[in-house]
């Protein structure tokens, strides 16, 4: 399930409106905005603002970006990436692979008004470690959407996230069945290596609660 065929999807994060324009007519998966990072967005945004009065279990910790490093896999048309920028995680690396670069810098492009600055970004093939030294690691934060579609990719995707994350960090994961394939693989490899969080359904945002997408959030075992 795409979000919507429109070529165009705007994005209100934090009163500030997103515009991402996808290409219906690629080949590549990764220029289609998928439902799962405008669920993870959406989720981060309600708990970030949420009422005073309102308990919250996610601001103070897992939504604490002041001062933080972000890295996003497999970004697409950026959208996850932008809407985590504008909610306060001002240092992070965009990636995807070279295929998906252009649709990915159109879009950052696109919205710099609105972002108010050049997001950084760099090409990253999951198995290339060469690559990942090159991001710096570790970071307090990993953002991935939408990746798990591929059973090849799997274990290069989960090394990937476990090399970048820091000890105490997170990854944040919007997440929708692509593939029972990869989905048994995904999970049997990932409890391997993270301690895994199901955020509740009815936490996410009451507009972007959709039954197919799922937010996790996954800590490092013996972190």
């Amino acid at each position: 399930m795409k979000f919507t065929d429109s070529p165009v999807i705007e994005l209100s994060v934090s009163d500030t409106l997103l515009s991402i324009q996808q290409d219906n007519g690629s080949m590549h998966v990764g220029t289609s905005v998928w439902p799962c990072s405008l669920v993870l967005v959406k989720f981060a945004e309600r708990w970030k603002f949420a009422a005073a009065d309102t308990p919250n279990p996610y601001a103070e910790e897992l939504l604490s970006f002041g001062n933080k490093r972000g890295v996003e896999l497999g970004a697409g048309c950026g959208a996850a990436g932008m809407g985590l920028y504008l909610l306060g995680l001002q240092d992070i690396i965009i990636t995807d692979i070279a295929p998906v670069m252009p649709a990915l810098k159109h879009n950052l492009k696109r919205n710099k008004g609105a972002l108010k600055k050049n997001l950084k970004t760099a090409q990253l093939y999951w198995g290339n470690e060469e690559q990942i030294k090159s991001l710096k690691p570790p970071f307090d934060y990993v953002i991935a959407t939408d990746v798990v579609y591929l059973e090849e990719t799997v274990g290069p995707l989960i090394s990937a996230m476990e090399k970048l994350v820091s000890d105490k960090g997170v990854v944040l994961l919007g997440y929708q069945l692509r593939s029972p394939e990869a989905d048994k693989l995904f999970w049997e490899m990932c409890c391997g290596v993270f301690e895994v969080h199901k955020i509740p359904h009815q936490h996410l945002h009451p507009d972007y609660a959709y039954e197919e997408a799922d937010v996790y959030v996954l800590r490092k075992q013996n972190s």
